[in-house]
């Protein structure tokens, strides 16, 4: 049973901040640093990044779940705030282990099925254009370079994996392999929104104004299901805005904290 590596700063209350496929708990410094002086602020490396052991063959995103939940057992009750594929995780847990969340925030939360279940055609019309391309579903090609390419313009928009520095681009492709099976593992979760009523906590439901239709879909339905809940649209933001509008989103995770401490 791998244990992750977690690193801490600050005292006070509480707070997990689960980073997003590709990244490393290093995407929450400066949103961390904002916190820092309120709360206890504990960031995990997701296993296989970061600093983190690798994860166990074959591999399901419930591995990363797990490994979370014994992070909090070992802390108590918490805040929890998850970024794309770390939503996903901060909402299975929060479901899993409703008594163990004190507050919960997400940003872009990749949950497909929830548009798969509503048959919105739109959203699904916006999946569509990652599933027309076979590179997704190729295991053979899966987390290389021709796969990060379709994966990062996915999210980001055409050219956006050519955009970044070359250092970063070696970043990404070093965990490759890890981020491909994570997105096949969320590609099969089937959890629908029924199972998100169990979510009791106060739960902020960010997406990034720019970020693809099917992530402003995904937390409207969540928005429905979750009793108390609240939806915010980042302005100017597209998926990757808790790192490029941290400010503004680092803000609003702070205020929902503070009303819900």
């Amino acid at each position: 049973m791998s244990e992750l590596h977690v690193s801490t700063m600050g005292a006070g209350d509480p707070v997990v901040l689960l980073h997003s496929g590709g990244m490393s708990s290093r995407q929450w410094r400066k949103i961390a640093e904002r916190l820092a002086p309120s709360h206890h602020v504990i960031t995990p490396d997701f296993l296989g990044s970061g600093e983190s052991p690798p994860h166990a063959e074959p591999f399901d995103h419930v591995q990363d779940v797990e490994a979370v939940e014994r992070v909090i057992d070992r802390v108590g009750a918490v805040h929890l705030v998850g970024h794309s594929y770390g939503g996903l995780v901060a909402l299975t847990v929060a479901r899993r282990r409703p008594s163990t969340i004190r507050s919960l925030a997400v940003y872009d939360p990749v949950a497909f099925e929830l548009v798969r279940e509503a048959n919105d055609v739109e959203a699904l019309a916006d999946l569509d254009r990652a599933a027309r391309d076979p590179i997704f579903t190729d295991d053979t090609r899966g987390g290389g370079e021709a796969w990060y390419r379709a994966f990062v313009e996915f999210w980001n928009g055409k050219g956006a994996w050519d955009a970044l520095p070359a250092d970063r681009r070696a970043s990404f492709l070093r965990v490759g392999a890890k981020v491909y099976l994570e997105v096949r593992s969320l590609m099969r979760d089937a959890t629908r929104a029924e199972a998100y009523r169990a979510i009791t906590a106060p739960t902020l439901l960010m997406h990034g104004a720019r970020s693809p239709i099917v992530a402003h879909r995904i937390v409207a339905i969540l928005g429905r299901a979750i009793a108390r809940s609240k939806v915010r649209a980042i302005e100017g933001a597209g998926h990757m805005g808790p790192i490029t509008h941290g400010d503004v989103v680092g803000s609003a995770i702070a205020e929902h904290l503070a009303a819900n401490g």
